[in-house]
This record gives structure tokens, C-alpha cells and sequence, in this order.
């Protein structure tokens, strides 16, 4: 493969077709269903689907085949198939769902308005994950314009994963012929340590996310009338949470969430922690003289990738300031979002959880957690020599340095699907939600020239299957 060529051939299609469709989409507010129960009356997600399928039909890749599916009371799925090499199949995937708006953009910059600054296209969803439809068409392309052979690809792109992928197994049963035994698999929803080389995610942790309800009475009451006499909702709830979180240190108590991280992981966060050193922190927006946990970017990486943590993201049975009155309220309900390690068996964590937390309830009060999504982690299989070596060319390549492995936070549902059903496919497992990327918050942005260099590795790497038959 000619480098030059084919990175000039990937910043054309990105620079004059992806980002101006990107736009487009970004103006969607095609939210995952968890988060617009209404999307299919509301027709965001079909918008989306559209935009994405009409583009792809514009772009005269040879051999392709694109087909939505929509079963009944189900997200949409996009599947494609792009002939190529029968001995081998390539799946690639991504998705076209979004999470929620969320408060705290900056003056100009909005979810739903796409902003280009320094490079950076700003708005919901063009990092996570919208991008990955259009940088994996552009890859295909890239390779037939240049007359490059490539593997039999297949290409599933759903809308549900923010959602925990909860219509996906579905899909990939009505797809199982199609799709056929992957030996490659590339998914583009993930992360990268920093803009300035290729990084390769070797595990993802699992989450279980649900809403922990504390009911103390049937109406809201006078403060001064009841306080000392009804217990707090709110103060019952702190006393369970006290039974999964250490509030002092944030270390997740029940040890059945723990296990001990391998050593070969242990090593690549020491390399990563090197990589990246006081970034592993400094890149978040800490306010106020907040300090993070530790200093130590081990220990932080670790902590991110290999042990439990617990966050809290969404509240019930709480007025606004204004609003709140001197009342001692009925009920407190709080989503947890609970991050579990990559290999840790997550089968029977939603009853544990359930056990753990309505058990025993303080002064009889009624307690119920109800888990929502969630599922086990991920963790790569051993790399193959030609992959290793292929990610590290293109990483040395087309960002001048070469390639690192490291393990992610955030939690892709379909990853741990494909491992048990596929043991033997290699997985190149990356994306472009560096520092300040912000996936999920305000001030959400797509770095488009790490997005240019990282579709042209994935052309590199697609070459190189066809190049180490199996």
C-alpha cells in the first residue's frame, strides 16, 4: 500500500463527504430508546438510519449490499456485506444511537449543533459513535481505489448500544448465516490514551446500572411536624450505599466484585502510566482545587480499567432549589452505575445486588433496586503476530509513532457477545474518544484529523489480513 496515497485518498472523503454528513447527523437527536422511550413515534433513530444508508449508497464501493432490518418492537440494525476473499470475513461494527443532551455546554456549543473548531467537530454522538459508519466505508473505499484486495467484509451497525445492545442478540441470530465465523473483528466505539498514536483496547469492563428506591411514605409531610420521627428516605438510602461503597476512599466493598488483575495487564498499565503520566488525571475538568483519588497514574489506570467503582447519575424524589419546600419527602430513588472488572463473572451480580441492597431495610422501610442494563466485561485474546505487527506499522505510519495497548473503562456490550461466540477471531478494538472528548457529557467533539489517521490504519490493517492468510 502507498502511505501517501492512501491517506490522501482517506482526508479527501472525510474532508468533502464525512464531516459535512457528520453535521447532518449531529443535528439528530436520535437518543438511545433508555433515554426516549418515544423513538420510534418520535422518528430520530430512523432519520439517522437514513442519512447513514443514503451515504453509504453515494459511495460506489464495489460488491456492497446494504439492508436495514427492523424486527418488531426493536431498534433498527444496518448490515452490509461487501465482497472480497471468501477464506476469510471481517466484521466490522459501530452504532448510531446517542446518549441524552446533558447540561453544561459551553456559550456556542450545543448537543444537537454541530461547531468545527481547531479540528474538532463538537456535538452529541459524532465520536460516540456516528463517526464509525462513514471511517469504516472510507477504509473499504480507500483499499478498491487503490486495487488493494481485501477479506469478505460484513459490517453491522445497530442502535441500541447505549441502551446495553438489549436488541442486538436478536440481530445476530437473524444474521448468523450471513455474518459467517469472523476471523477479524474492528469495532471503532473506543478510546485512545492520547491523539498521537494508534491505541489498541485489550479489555473493557462490565456494568450493571439500575435505580435504588428508598419509599419512608405514601405523601410528602411537614419537616418540623415529622423530622425526628419519620426517618429520613435519604438517610436510609446513604446507610445501604454504605453497604457497596466505602465513602471515605470510594473503594467498592463486596469483595464477589473484586478479582486479581493479571499480570500480563499489570505490565500494560505500568506502560501505559509511563505513556501518559499525570494526562491519566489532568485531562478532566476538575473544579475548584478538586484533587483526583491518587496522583499515581497506576494506580488511577487500575483503578479505571481492572477494579469495581460506583457512580451515581440520575436522581428521583428531589425538587429543585426553588421548589423545595420544608417537607420531608416521601421517597428517594438514585440510578447507580456500577462498573464491574473485565473478566469478572457477571451472571448472577444482578441478584446479588438486589440481596445486597433490600435486605434488612432500616427501620422496615421499603427498598427495591431495579437493575435496568448491564453485563459482563471483555477481555482480548492473545494478539496474533500479523495483527501486532500491522497495528504497530500503520500506528508508525500514519502518526509517526508507534502503537500502545491498554485497557478501557467504558463497557461495549457486543464485544463480550462476540468473544463467546467467536473464540478464535483477533479483535482490533479502537476509536477516538481521547482527552477531552468528553463521550456521554457536555462539550462532546470528534478530533477529525486522529479520525483521518485512524481510518487510514484500519485500510492498513484490512490490507495486511488479506496479506497473512490464515
Amino acid at each position: 500500500m502507498n502511505a501517501d496515497h492512501n491517506r490522501s485518498l482517506v482526508d479527501e472523503t472525510w474532508s468533502s463527504s464525512i464531516v459535512p454528513t457528520l453535521e447532518q447527523y449531529i443535528r439528530i437527536p436520535n437518543q438511545s430508546p433508555l433515554f426516549d422511550p418515544d423513538w420510534r413515534r418520535n422518528g430520530h433513530m430512523h432519520r439517522a438510519v437514513a442519512l447513514a444508508r443514503q451515504w453509504v449508497e453515494q459511495q460506489n464501493v464495489t460488491g456492497i449490499r446494504i439492508d436495514v432490518h427492523e424486527l418488531e418492537d426493536r431498534t433498527p440494525v444496518i448490515f452490509m456485506e461487501v465482497d472480497g476473499d471468501a477464506s476469510s470475513t471481517v466484521l466490522m461494527y459501530g452504532h448510531l444511537d446517542k446518549q441524552p443532551a446533558m447540561v453544561g455546554w459551553e456559550d456556542g456549543l450545543g448537543p444537537w449543533t454541530p461547531v468545527m473548531r481547531d479540528g474538532k467537530l463538537y456535538g452529541r454522538g459524532g465520536a460516540d459513535d456516528g463517526y464509525a459508519i462513514f471511517a469504516t466505508i472510507a477504509s473499504i473505499r480507500a483499499l478498491q481505489q487503490q486495487k488493494i484486495p481485501h477479506a469478505r467484509i460484513v459490517v453491522l451497525i445497530e442502535c441500541c448500544e447505549e441502551s446495553g445492545s438489549v436488541d442486538l442478540p436478536a440481530y445476530i441470530e437473524l444474521l448468523a448465516g450471513r455474518i459467517g465465523t469472523p476471523r477479524l473483528v474492528i469495532c471503532l466505539d473506543s478510546g485512545c490514551g492520547n491523539y498521537d498514536q494508534l491505541w489498541m483496547t485489550t479489555s473493557l469492563r462490565g456494568s450493571i446500572v439500575g435505580n435504588l428506591t428508598v419509599e419512608v411514605l405514601t405523601e410528602g409531610v411537614h419537616s418540623g411536624d415529622a423530622s425526628g420521627i419519620v426517618p429520613s428516605s435519604f438517610r436510609i438510602l446513604r446507610t445501604l450505599l454504605d453497604r457497596l461503597e466505602d465513602a471515605k476512599t470510594g473503594q467498592v466493598i463486596p469483595e464477589w466484585l473484586h478479582i486479581e488483575v493479571p499480570a500480563e495487564r499489570l505490565e500494560e498499565a505500568k506502560a501505559t502510566a509511563r505513556v501518559l503520566g499525570d494526562e491519566v488525571w489532568s485531562k478532566f475538568p476538575f473544579a475548584h482545587g478538586t484533587q483526583p483519588i491518587s496522583k499515581d497514574p497506576l494506580e488511577l489506570l487500575l483503578n479505571r480499567t481492572w477494579r469495581p467503582a460506583l457512580a451515581y447519575t440520575g436522581q428521583a424524589g428531589f425538587p429543585d432549589l426553588v421548589q423545595g419546600g420544608n417537607v420531608l419527602r416521601p421517597k428517594t430513588a438514585i440510578k447507580l452505575s456500577l462498573r464491574i472488572p473485565p473478566s469478572l463473572d457477571a451472571t448472577d451480580i444482578d441478584r446479588k445486588m438486589r440481596e445486597l441492597l433490600e435486605s434488612d431495610p432500616p427501620y422496615g422501610a421499603r427498598v427495591t433496586f431495579e437493575p435496568e442494563k448491564g453485563g459482563g466485561g471483555w477481555v482480548a485474546p492473545a494478539i496474533a503476530p500479523w495483527l501486532e505487527q500491522s497495528v504497530e506499522r500503520a500506528s508508525k505510519t500514519y502518526f509517526g509513532k508507534g502503537a500502545m495497548t491498554f485497557g478501557e473503562g467504558g463497557s461495549i456490550p457486543f464485544m463480550g457477545m462476540l468473544g463467546a461466540r467467536f473464540p478464535t477471531a483477533q479483535f482490533l478494538i479502537t476509536g477516538v474518544l481521547g482527552p477531552q472528548s468528553n463521550a456521554h457529557g457536555p462539550n462532546e467533539f470528534l478530533h477529525v484529523p486522529y479520525a483521518k489517521a485512524l481510518t487510514a490504519c484500519v485500510a492498513q490493517v484490512l490490507a495486511d489480513e488479506r496479506a497473512n492468510p490464515a
